[in-house]
């Protein structure tokens, strides 16, 4: 158990942090905070599971975002997307075919889309294809198979978390604010306390 959370621990403080995660706050507050746009998340599987954490996560801290399923945005779902809105894709490849099609289809809607990317391959087309593209750190997989979305997935929702922080922090979010979006659970008990 100490080895699965060394190794998760030594990739979390192992991911680069560059100036991409400035433009990706910048993007965010510029297109919701200011334009009145929204976030949308995007991931396939393990990665989209990260992704619709990111959106709840966002809303529920004074930043509306949903998430969009890649496969069924091609089946009409791609029609949530606003003007002011930008995207924010997932893929640790880089190269999952259902993302890489939802840039040019959502860029076929809106050519000036802005896209934030979180991902492990900084040489892959959706990489390319960024405004700003996030890289988590190269650490292999603590499944024992190396191949089960384990350690990827932890750098993925701590790069969320950074995100959501700093725009928190940006847009000077406060406890009372957060108690409007929490009425119910412990939170919403704790928010207004």
């Amino acid at each position: 158990m100490r080895q699965i959370l060394d190794a998760e621990s030594r990739a979390i403080a192992e991911i680069p942090v560059t100036d991409a995660y400035q433009r990706a706050v910048d993007l965010i507050l510029h297109h919701v905070h200011s334009l009145g746009g929204k976030l949308v998340t995007s991931g396939m599987g393990k990665a989209g599971q990260i992704a619709m954490n990111i959106a709840t996560t966002f809303s529920s801290t004074g930043t509306p975002a949903v998430w969009l399923h890649p496969s069924e945005a091609q089946h009409g779902d791609l029609g949530v997307l606003q003007p002011n809105d930008l995207m924010l894709l997932i893929s640790n490849s880089g190269k999952t075919t259902e993302i890489v099609e939802l840039v040019a289809l959502a860029r076929g809607l809106n050519p000036s889309l802005p896209i934030i990317v979180i991902t492990g391959n900084p040489d892959s087309p959706l990489a390319a294809l960024a405004d700003a593209a996030l890289i988590t750190a190269p650490a292999a997989e603590v499944c024992p198979l190396g191949l089960t979305p384990t350690t990827s997935t932890t750098m993925m929702t701590v790069i969320g978390d950074v995100l959501v922080v700093a725009v928190m922090k940006a847009i000077g979010f406060t406890r009372a604010q957060y108690a409007l979006r929490h009425h119910g659970g412990y939170l919403g008990q704790k928010a207004q306390q």
